[in-house]
């Protein structure tokens, strides 16, 4: 049997299995139907927070960010175009340190944005301040694979 990738759905938060060869077929959920990888962001909550970064067997690089900051506004088409790029390979996900200070709080976030990537829910690395689009490649790269 082929080797299954767990893939937390962005809409229902639903965990689905697809075999590593299906990845890049625009596997859709199993629950909810919609697409699982479609490179975008996904906008997470306290509620969605845990099982998005714990549940996933791809990297999770998130954005903790705030609507007041003028750089995370500036980074957020950045982030926005890494997250198609790198679909098959990291998750992508936001969290708005005002509307969820608990989990900003959790992780100790003390500027923004700050990008944190988790690999099976665990922090493997951070770093703070807007990046170009090249240093974010490069970060990517040096920490998720």
């Amino acid at each position: 049997m082929a080797e299954a990738t767990h893939v937390v759905c962005a809409q229902c938060m639903r965990v689905n299995r697809v075999p590593e060869a299906r990845l890049p077929e625009d596997p859709k959920c199993g629950h909810c139907h919609a697409r699982l990888l479609d490179g975008k962001p996904t906008a997470l909550s306290t509620d969605s927070f845990d099982t998005f970064v714990a549940r996933s067997d791809l990297p999770v690089v998130v954005d903790f960010w705030a609507q007041w900051c003028g750089p995370c506004k500036g980074f957020a088409p950045v982030f926005a175009q890494a997250a198609g790029e790198q679909r098959l390979k990291v998750r992508f996900a936001k969290l708005d340190t005002d509307a969820q200070p608990d989990i900003a709080q959790r992780y100790a976030i003390r500027s923004i944005p700050t990008l944190i990537l988790f690999k099976r829910g665990a922090e493997a690395d951070r770093v703070s301040g807007a990046l170009d689009p090249a240093q974010l490649r490069n970060w990517l790269a040096r920490h998720s694979a």
